[in-house]
């Protein structure tokens, strides 16, 4: 997604600022869209659609989770944009919100991309120095 890149440890919530879902970083968007970071599967789709699920070909498995408390607005504002068990492609558009519903219901517009199952596997993982994201440009973490 575009937006300016922000610390995991920033984000306000100790869900994720202390990383009990796994290592990350997150983004405040500039822009409705959410694309697919990475070559894989769609693994899950919240029922209130605010979080996609993916498994990278090589096993990674990340969550992207738009806005803070998102679960509340019951999925008004978001349109996924594809389905469990699909595979993507990098770029590949996975979601679409409403940035001003979310910016005015959400509790914070911040959105965690966490690695859930770091903590399951012996990788270092390096976050960008880059203060805004762009879509397809902008490396914002790399899994070693």
């Amino acid at each position: 997604m575009d937006g300016e890149i922000v610390l995991l440890s920033e984000v306000p919530d100790p869900v994720f600022s202390q990383k009990m879902m796994g290592e990350g970083i997150a983004m405040i968007p500039t822009d409705g869209r959410v694309h697919a970071p990475v070559n894989g599967k769609v693994i899950q789709i919240a029922p209130t659609k605010h979080a996609v699920g993916m498994r990278a070909d090589d096993g990674t498995e990340i969550l992207i989770h738009v806005g803070l408390e998102t679960v509340s607005l019951q999925g008004k504002g978001f349109k996924v944009k594809v389905s469990v068990g699909e595979t993507v492609s990098v770029g590949d558009l996975l979601m679409e919100f409403d940035l001003a519903y979310i910016r005015t219901h959400a509790k914070s517009l911040v959105s965690p991309i966490v690695i859930t199952n770091s903590r399951n596997r012996d990788q270092k993982y390096t976050l960008t120095k880059e203060k805004e994201g762009k879509m397809g440009e902008t490396v914002i973490m790399t899994i070693k």
